[in-house]
């Protein structure tokens, strides 16, 4: 009997302790959210020229004078454009891109990135290591200040940084692709209040 209550006990105590650090890294997101969002910053860069409030015209005119310059391709679905990119471990991917509009204007740009040289029996190229090169790539190109923030059930884990308005967060899509998510959260948050 001593023992039953001693596991119950320990159990109860595991997860006492895993609620409380999942409370203190949501409270941590939550804090760097509302801290960024009062601080009236207004950031909108992308990539490549791209911006968060870019109008569709200018989106296009953009992509096609990259296009132009081989930089952009046409990638494989009817709405995406594809990047070559170099990712900081040296080996080669693809980053594959399409924006949101609300009113016209970029509110959400979605990418999904995957090794050129993709294989499930290659370890050297896994998801897991993808993702550590995309965190890498953007702190590259955002500077410093990605954290890692968990969901309840810890099922999935992303990597996050808001500066003003833009945040960016990059998670594990699937077995072989990696997806970065750069969003207005001003927006965000308006259209999140709006009935369906």
């Amino acid at each position: 009997m001593k023992n039953l209550l001693h596991l119950k006990f320990n159990k109860f105590l595991s997860i006492l302790i895993l609620s409380l650090s999942i409370v203190s890294c949501q409270s941590e997101y939550e804090k760097v959210e509302k801290r960024e969002l009062a601080s009236g910053n207004t950031v909108n860069e992308i990539f490549l020229g791209l911006e968060l409030g870019m109008d569709k015209n200018n989106f296009y005119e953009t992509c096609w004078d990259l296009n132009e310059k081989g930089v952009l391709t046409n990638g494989p679905g009817e709405l995406s454009v594809e990047y070559q990119v170099e990712l900081p471990s040296g080996n080669s991917g693809n980053m594959r891109f399409y924006p949101k509009f609300e009113e016209n204007k970029i509110y959400l740009m979605p990418a999904e990135f995957a090794y050129d040289n993709w294989a499930p029996w290659n370890e050297e190229l896994s998801s897991e290591k993808l993702l550590k090169d995309v965190v890498k790539l953007f702190e590259k190109w955002y500077g410093d200040g990605f954290f890692e923030v968990t969901n309840e059930d810890r099922s999935q884990i992303a990597w996050v940084k808001i500066d003003g308005n833009r945040r960016i967060r990059i998670f594990k899509k699937h077995i072989s692709s990696v997806r970065a998510e750069i969003s207005d959260l001003k927006i965000q948050k308006e259209l999140a209040k709006e009935p369906a």
